[in-house]
């Protein structure tokens, strides 16, 4: 079985979230955050954990990119029992026992994206489209017999293509958290 983990090949995520993620913690689309805001509402860092972010279950720190790995029938449980508790103390939800389904529904929903090979990459791009969030899952892969992961050493990108495209002018957003 393969579910998802935070991975930080740079210090990226920590200048474009409020709250990073820890590297290395079970993660899941996080989509559901958002549920009761408006997008189109949304600025600043909230706004990229919005467009860009996976949710880290034990820190609810938000990663760019999630790494797939192999994991056992055990720790599937336990992240289910640590995201209900999650909903249950952040999110509203009454109880554990009412939460449960609402975080087995999200880890499976986890799982579904692990259908390449381990240690694949994968980064998320959600947007509104019709008052629907849509959620666009890219994988990044080593090329064959390439070096272990680094910022900046990505050779494949497979997933459905993105007619939306965005700049970010990282000078800017440098420069601006300066002042």
């Amino acid at each position: 079985m393969k579910l998802l983990r935070t991975i930080r090949l740079d210090a990226s995520d920590t200048f474009v979230f409020d709250r990073p993620a820890e590297p290395g913690e079970w993660a899941v689309s996080g989509a559901f955050v958002f549920w009761d805001r408006d997008p189109d509402a949304l600025e600043g860092k909230m706004r990229s954990a919005f467009r860009s972010g996976f949710l880290g279950v034990n820190s609810l720190g938000w990663s760019t990119l999630v790494q797939i790995v192999e994991t056992s029938e055990v720790e599937r449980v336990r992240l289910v029992g640590a995201l209900a508790e999650q909903l249950v103390a952040q999110f509203g939800a009454p109880d554990v026992a009412a939460a449960k389904p609402a975080a087995e529904e999200e880890v499976a929903f986890t799982e579904s994206l692990c259908s390449e090979p381990r240690d694949t990459l994968i980064a998320v791009h959600r947007s509104l489209e019709n008052g629907v969030v849509r959620e666009q899952f890219r994988t990044l892969r080593r090329r064959e017999g390439a070096e272990p992961w680094r910022p900046f050493s990505f050779f494949e990108m497979t997933g459905e293509n993105d007619t939306a495209q965005e700049t970010i002018d990282l000078v800017s957003l440098t420069e601006r958290d300066r002042k």
